[in-house]
């Protein structure tokens, strides 16, 4: 019985021992999820928006697990702007949980690239990545000389040589104006044309074309002006059409004269007018039609009902709706300078002191300092450049003077004060220097803007430092340098500069606008030998105009 008993217990634990050998191995671990412990390009944190990026860049991700590596080719891109992969080479370091990223090639300078990881990065486990990397860097300007270098002599006179070709080989091929924009088809404008007068003008004094050709290109434009565009009161429209001479309108209200532009094209054609001296039959009957074209505007008329200012817009639908006066401080003195020099519509001082300059109110005279910079005139700051580039390009402001102020410090006051801004860089707009300043009225990226310090939208108009070459030559000729000989290759195209351009935004426009192309080959000339100042204020009316608005200077 007790022998029984033992076999039982025996057979028993033997039983239990088979069952345990038969029993279920504990399952394995599941797949380690990854997560992104840090991101850096060139060993700053790449959490955000870089600038000034070299263009072989070092990425380095360090995970919480280490990599699958079958997975890393698939999953790390890296686009440009328009969403172009470019090529990269990964490896991994640290037991396979620190990736590093290059560009295979060098990347292109002043662009913006995409840096993402998409679906499909594993641990070596298999577990999913977990998060989102989509960063973006731009890259830095590449600071190799794109030009041979030549004297600075020889730099302005190709920047203007280059720039004329705008208002020479661009020019309506009817009418000699010139366009509006290098997209205008016929449509040219009035104040532009003024400015391409100026051009060939100083195109001739730089040979750039014979006096022969200039002549006959003025012939054609004056001819136009007086045969075939549309007038109004004398007055011209902003817009017309260069086979037709019919205004284009402006606005919806803005299809009759402006006032203003018809100022600056008096100012080119003047300008020219004293240019053309031979006495022949010719440049005298040139001079006659000039003259003629001058004399028919009615700028007294332009008062609407004798009224102590002058307004901007009229229209033979609308006519004076727009009801905007021309108030300073701002682009608009040579309208009244040419109202008062008019012999035979000319407005009396009142009109000046009233109309223009508010008799000293606040928001004409300023004489608050910015930078420890005086400025005489106009808003906080100066407003765009082409305030005191425009009436300027005819009416030399050094020495002139009248009971509100000294143009000669206005003008080169706005310019350093617009230098220093942009210096300061306030915002913190990338690429903003003393090789990159200059705000002014410009394309912008999906637009048009007027930009100053009260107005920065990041975008650098080349023509903004280049003008005001005859008021900050020192930090105009580094900023043209620098435009020319090390973005050149971005900056510098068929009609001279473009438009503008925005290293933050990394965009450089493909436009040239007259407004814009005419101050810099007529500023520079200005600097150079103050021929066009010389020739305009040469004029007979514009001296009597500027005596009997209070003006004195030594061209006085």
């Amino acid at each position: 019985m007790k022998i029984s008993v033992r076999h039982s217990l025996l057979l028993f634990l033997l039983l239990i021992i088979g069952c345990k050998k038969k029993s279920t191995p504990p399952a394995p671990e599941p797949p380690k999820q990854v997560t992104l412990k840090s991101i850096k390009l060139n060993a700053v944190d790449f959490n955000a928006l870089l600038y000034g990026v070299n263009l072989q860049p070092v990425i380095r991700l360090q995970f919480s697990q280490p990599l699958k590596q079958s997975t890393v080719t698939t999953a790390v891109k890296l686009y440009t702007a328009t969403g172009v992969e470019t090529a990269i080479t990964t490896s991994l370091q640290n037991n396979d949980s620190v990736l590093i990223v290059q560009p295979t090639a060098a990347l292109a300078s002043v662009a913006r690239y995409q840096f993402k990881l998409i679906d499909g990065l594993q641990s070596a486990s298999g577990g999913n990545f977990i998060g989102t990397v989509d960063n973006s860097f731009i890259t830095q300007i590449d600071s190799s000389r794109k030009f041979p270098a030549i004297t600075d002599d020889e730099l302005l006179t190709k920047v203007q040589q280059q720039t004329f070709k705008y208002f020479w080989d661009f020019a309506h091929a009817t009418s000699g104006l010139a366009r509006e924009r290098n997209t205008s088809g016929d449509l040219v404008t009035s104040g532009g044309s003024g400015f391409g007068a100026m051009a060939i003008v100083t195109g001739i004094n730089r040979n750039f074309i014979t006096r022969a050709q200039g002549l006959q290109r003025m012939q054609t434009i004056v001819e136009f002006l007086k045969t075939k565009a549309q007038k109004f009161h004398g007055a011209f429209p902003h817009w017309l059409n260069g086979n037709t001479g019919n205004v284009i309108a402006f606005s919806a209200k803005d299809d009759g004269a402006d006032l203003v532009e018809t100022s600056l094209l008096m100012m080119g054609l003047l300008t020219a007018r004293q240019y053309f001296n031979v006495v022949d039959a010719a440049e005298t009957n040139l001079r006659n039609d000039i003259t003629a074209l001058y004399n028919a505007v009615e700028w007294s008329w332009f008062r609407k009902n004798n009224e102590q200012q002058l307004y901007w817009h009229w229209s033979p639908n609308y006519a004076w709706d727009m009801n905007l006066p021309i108030r300073g401080w701002n682009e608009c003195l040579i309208t009244y300078v040419l109202a008062a020099s008019s012999a035979t519509y000319g407005i009396p001082k009142t009109v000046y002191d009233n109309g223009w300059a508010r008799n000293g109110a606040a928001g004409f005279v300023n004489g608050a300092q910015y930078y420890n910079i005086t400025l005489p005139l106009g808003s906080a700051y100066g407003g765009p450049l082409f305030l005191s580039h425009y009436s300027f390009m005819g009416i030399n402001p050094n020495g002139l003077v009248d009971a509100y102020a000294n143009y000669e410090t206005q003008t080169k006051n706005h310019s350093r004060i617009n230098y220093q801004y942009c210096v300061t860089n306030p915002n913190g707009n990338y690429g903003y220097s003393d090789s990159i300043w200059g705000l002014t009225a410009s394309d912008i990226p999906n637009g048009y803007t007027a930009s100053s310090p009260s107005n920065d939208v990041s975008v650098i108009a080349p023509t903004a430092a280049i003008s005001s070459m005859a008021y900050t030559p020192t930090e105009s000729m580094k900023a043209l340098k620098f435009f020319y000989y090390v973005m050149g290759d971005k900056l510098f195209k068929e009609y001279g500069f473009i438009d503008a351009f925005s290293l933050k935004q990394t965009w450089f426009a493909s436009s040239f606008l007259a407004i814009d192309q005419g101050p810099i080959i007529v500023m520079i000339e200005n600097h150079r030998s103050g021929l066009l100042w010389s020739l305009f204020t040469s004029c007979p009316e514009v001296k009597n105009g500027m005596r009997s608005l209070g003006f004195s200077a030594p061209y006085l």
